[in-house]
């Protein structure tokens, strides 16, 4: 899939990010040529700044400024709690109908110079995270060692913003998500690989409210899933949140 631009002004645009693309060049993942900030920097005509970021196995709504100074300030708006983040999952498990999980995450050891440094030693930087469920699924398969196996589809709101703050977090409460080579489990992820043709990670980034940089104006920036995601979905005869 290519991204798509779903809302254009004067000083900043919103995209739909597909998964497999990175937002920008990275040293982590260096030889990857599918670059989301280069694509809408051609297709706008002008020179885009980021704002935040999604991981590369994330798809959803992301958003860039024109200039270096809205940017800043949208990026002030999204840490603060004048904006709304909220994505959708695909968990194992049936997880609680609601929640917070407030822990501490130490930040992600990317580079060689973080990974020397003993585990201990990081410090631990607040995290919080919403959920609620939307819809529970039972699959007559012994994907592990029950006989058949349960999942859940989840509206989840960040709170904070830490580096993969979805994936470990769920993975704390015990339901890690789909699709997650590092913090998932590597059984259910086969599964849904070969029995549903969906290898991907199960997490998109559906919605981004955010107060306009100039005009003031609540903006609702709105990412349907698309692909194998959606399939599931409706496969599972699920709702997505109005």
């Amino acid at each position: 899939m290519q991204p798509e631009l779903i809302y254009e002004d004067d000083h900043l645009i919103a995209a739909y990010k597909p998964e497999g693309w990175l937002v920008h060049r990275s040293e982590i993942d260096r030889h990857e040529e599918r670059i989301l900030l280069q694509y809408l920097r051609d297709l706008v005509g002008c020179h885009l700044y980021p704002i935040h970021r999604l991981d590369k196995p994330t798809s959803g709504v992301i958003v860039f400024g024109k200039s270096g100074d809205i940017a800043a300030q949208v990026q002030a708006q999204l840490e603060s709690d004048d904006s709304v983040k909220k994505y959708i999952a695909i968990c194992r498990g049936y997880c609680p109908e609601e929640g917070e999980i407030d822990y501490p995450l130490p930040p992600v050891a990317d580079f060689k110079h973080q990974r020397r440094r003993p585990r201990a030693d990081l410090p631990r930087q607040a995290a919080v995270t919403l959920f609620r469920r939307l819809g529970t699924v039972e699959l007559p398969y012994a994907v592990d060692r029950y006989p058949s196996s349960r999942y859940s589809l989840v509206e989840i709101q960040l709170k904070t913003g830490r580096r993969h703050q979805i994936r470990r977090h769920f993975k704390h409460i015990h339901h890690p998500l789909i699709g997650c080579p590092k913090y998932g489990k590597s059984t259910h992820n086969r599964f849904f690989a070969e029995q549903y043709h969906c290898g991907r990670l199960l997490l998109h980034a559906l919605q981004l409210e955010l107060d306009h940089p100039v005009t003031g104006k609540r903006l609702h920036l709105v990412a349907p899933p698309r692909g194998c995601l959606l399939s599931l979905i409706e496969k599972f005869g699920w709702q997505l949140p109005d």
